[in-house]
């Protein structure tokens, strides 16, 4: 388990920017992610019949429409569980070595990850 206490200032913010994305839309997860640039993003579960993308993926095509290169660190709260596929997207995008940080839907962070 990750102390809240031993995350940055700025994956503090990633942290609350999912928090209320997530509650603000009742989705079942919440991300937010800053890229290489230093702009974050932040989104809900979409899950429609005809479309579903998970948080992270959300906010890794925000950032792609946006021009971003790569990420430094992503949040993703929900069921405390970081899928496989999120990992993939996080590392056909941004390649190795970015800190994904995982937590419930409260925003305590169980467990941190790097792609």
């Amino acid at each position: 388990m990750t102390e809240q206490s031993t995350l940055s200032a700025e994956d503090k913010k990633l942290v609350t920017l999912a928090r209320a994305t997530r509650a603000r839309t009742g989705a079942a997860e919440g991300a937010a992610v800053r890229d290489l640039d230093g702009r974050t993003y932040a989104a809900a579960t979409v899950a429609l019949h005809s479309l579903q993308i998970s948080a992270v993926g959300v906010c890794v095509a925000m950032a792609v429409s946006s021009g971003s290169t790569g990420l430094e660190a992503v949040v993703v709260l929900g069921d405390g569980i970081a899928t496989e596929a999120d990992l993939a997207v996080v590392r056909e995008f941004a390649g190795e070595g970015v800190t994904i940080h995982v937590g419930d839907q409260r925003g305590s962070i169980t467990s941190t990850l790097v792609s």
